[in-house]
């Protein structure tokens, strides 16, 4: 799919919005938010009661810590766009099923073509397995992945959930760790499109 812009994208989302699972009228969907000249992409897995209510992705208790960390971090929200794997609340906040994603597959990849990040920090295993289908969250969270993705060149940052952190402690203190590497790993990114090699011993350096 090719798209002039973001917002030539949502509306083309929203015209054809009988073709989605779990849609039924255009207002059901949550569209990613930010500036298309964003350097960093976080991308979740779906929309919640209160997402799926205010039509903004991550505005609920997890949305509520990850901004907060964000801003903690001394990120703005004019450097990052968020996203979801689905664009729409599965029934009960049940996980998004391979056919919801696929449907929606389409448009995120229009999203990252469109913004072409620095970074994409991947919230929670959906997210992450769409860039690295055979890891888990726990065994690569704040390590940084180089990956070659369609014609791109993507530096993948797989992160926990911000609803996994509030539910246990531990994984809140790996968010929070994790979250403050990422303006030092945009810096890096930044040097490495003028020619640094991405090595285990630059991965190692920006644990």
């Amino acid at each position: 799919m090719n798209f002039t812009d973001l917002k030539s994208l949502k509306a083309d989302l929203e015209k054809n919005y009988q073709k989605f699972p779990l849609v039924e009228k255009p207002d059901d969907l949550v569209h990613g938010e930010g500036q298309e000249t964003a350097s960093i992409m976080l991308i979740g897995e779906a929309p919640g009661y209160h997402e799926s209510v205010q039509r903004r992705p991550f505005v609920g208790r997890s949305g509520q810590l990850l901004r907060k960390v964000l801003t903690e971090s001394g990120l703005s929200e004019d450097q990052v766009y968020i996203s979801n794997i689905v664009k729409v609340r599965p029934p009960d906040n049940r996980d998004p099923l391979p056919n919801e994603i696929l449907a929606f597959k389409p448009y995120l990849d229009a999203e990252i073509q469109l913004i072409r990040p620095k970074l994409i920090v991947t919230l929670g295993r959906f997210s992450m397995a769409k860039f690295l289908p055979e890891v888990k969250v726990s065994q690569v969270h704040g390590r940084l992945h180089k990956i070659k993705w369609n014609d791109l060149t993507l530096f993948i940052l797989p992160m926990y959930h911000p609803a996994a952190a509030l539910r246990a402690t531990k994984i809140k203190d790996s968010f929070v760790k994790d979250f403050a590497k990422i303006g030092k790993i945009v810096k890096w990114v930044e040097q490495a499109s003028e020619g640094e090699e991405f090595t285990e011993t630059v991965r190692e350096a920006l644990l």
